[in-house]
Order: structure tokens, then C-alpha cells, then sequence
């Protein structure tokens, strides 16, 4: 298992606390700074995993960590689903989340929640397919969040995760590790009033169990058929599992 890496590293808060915290102070710079920071290719990137459940035509889906809502907004226009329900810690993310479900005329086919992803407020095997975009690496206990996602999956259900990994290719490896750690912050610091929240990204990221490490993970949480898809050289993955 990884080491936890946590957003303030000087604060007693346990490591959700401080995600939850770090996400109310950036919510409002958060889709601007995303789109950004990754040149728009977070949006091709959110279109593959949503890919991944389009034979499996799911109708009822549950987003993890559904931030601001962009996985989920896509996921409807892609896939159609009778409903989403999006559940994240941090309320400042899901205000946002809110004004754009309302602006939209969305209220009937997406719903938000507070929700932590190692309690999933939900009744065991409801969902035909959950997904996580950008948020399992903050997870506080990684295995405790994908065994409750087994949980609340229906059988022969579907779990998708995008998250970031590490490339391993020169020069992807190299020019990454320059832009994470250096470039990430610096605009982070500019546009953002938590300058920290750019440095725990590739401090996260570097912790985080990725590749066959991640999907030994599920399997121990009960999921079966795991695979791993990188994408673009190994800057971020793809990740699926059946109940």
C-alpha cells in the first residue's frame, strides 16, 4: 500500500478532512484550472472511460468524488442513463456542481449528495455502474472506498476509474515530471488562493499504487475481469472491474 500524502501536511485533520477543505478553497478556479492545466486534453481523456460502459448501457450510475460534475454531465450525453447520482466531500465542489445541474435543466437526471467514498450513503447493490474520475488517489483508505463500491454495485455491475499515473517512457517521463512538479504548482499559485492544493497533486500522484498495483486492489475488493488501459503514454489510466 502506498504512504498517505495529505493536501497540509502540518495539520492533525485526517486525510478526508483535509481533501474536503482543499476542494472548498479551489472550487471556484477548479473546471478553469483543470481544463488548463491539462490543455483540454482531460475532456478526450473523461470521453474513453466514459466509452467503457457504452456496450453496458447502464441506467442507473453512481459518480465518486463527482467534483463539479463534469465526468457525470458527459456520461449523460454519452450514454444516456435514466440517472446520476454524484456524491463528493466537499460541499464548496458540489455548489458548483448545483448551479450547473440548474442551468442545465438537469435536475431530474443528476442529483448530488455529500457522501464519503468508504461510507457510500446508498443500500447495497443498487447501481449498474459506478465511476471515479480523478479521485481515488484521495482516498484515506483506498481498499475500505473500492470494497464499499463493490458494495453498492449491482451484480455483473461495472466499475470505471480514471486517474493519473506515472509514465515510465523517455522523454514522456521526463517532460512530465517537469510540468507536475514545477509548472503545476506555479499556475496552481497564480490562479488559485490554495497554492498547496498544486503541490499535492504530483505529491499524490507519485504515492499513488497505479497499474497492476491499482488493480490488485480491486481485485482484493471483490472485482473481477480488472484491467488496466494507459493513455497517452502513461499519464493517466483507465481502470475496470466487474462485480
Amino acid at each position: 500500500m502506498s504512504k498517505s500524502v495529505t493536501p497540509y501536511q502540518n495539520q492533525q485533520a485526517t486525510k478526508k478532512e483535509q481533501v474536503a477543505d482543499m476542494f472548498n478553497n479551489i472550487s471556484k478556479t477548479y473546471d478553469f484550472l483543470n481544463h488548463f492545466m491539462s490543455l483540454g486534453i482531460d475532456i478526450i481523456w473523461r470521453k474513453k472511460a466514459i466509452n467503457e460502459l457504452k456496450k453496458d448501457q447502464p441506467k442507473l450510475i453512481l459518480d465518486v468524488a463527482t467534483g463539479t460534475g463534469d465526468f457525470a454531465f458527459e456520461a449523460l450525453k454519452m450514454l444516456k442513463p435514466e440517472k446520476i447520482i454524484g456524491v463528493d466531500i466537499s460541499q464548496g465542489m458540489l455548489d458548483i456542481a448545483k448551479q450547473k445541474i440548474a442551468k442545465r435543466g438537469l435536475g431530474s437526471k443528476f442529483e448530488v449528495k455529500v457522501g464519503d467514498s468508504e461510507k457510500l450513503p446508498f443500500e447495497a447493490e443498487v447501481f449498474d455502474a459506478v465511476t471515479v474520475a480523478y479521485g481515488v488517489r484521495n482516498f484515506e483508505d483506498l481498499q475500505k472506498g473500492l470494497t464499499d463500491i463493490q458494495r453498492v454495485l449491482k451484480p455483473g455491475g461495472k466499475a470505471v476509474v480514471l486517474e493519473f499515473s506515472k509514465p515510465k517512457a523517455f522523454p514522456v517521463k521526463q517532460l512530465y515530471n517537469f510540468y507536475f512538479n514545477y509548472i503545476t504548482p506555479f499556475i496552481g499559485k497564480l490562479f488559485s488562493k490554495d497554492a498547496r492544493a498544486y503541490s499535492y497533486l504530483p505529491e499524490s500522484v507519485a504515492a499513488f499504487p497505479d497499474g497492476p498495483n491499482f488493480t490488485a486492489i480491486m481485485q482484493k475488493a471483490g472485482f473481477k475481469h480488472t484491467k488496466s488501459r494507459p493513455l497517452a503514454f502513461g499519464i493517466c489510466s483507465i481502470y475496470t472491474g466487474i462485480k
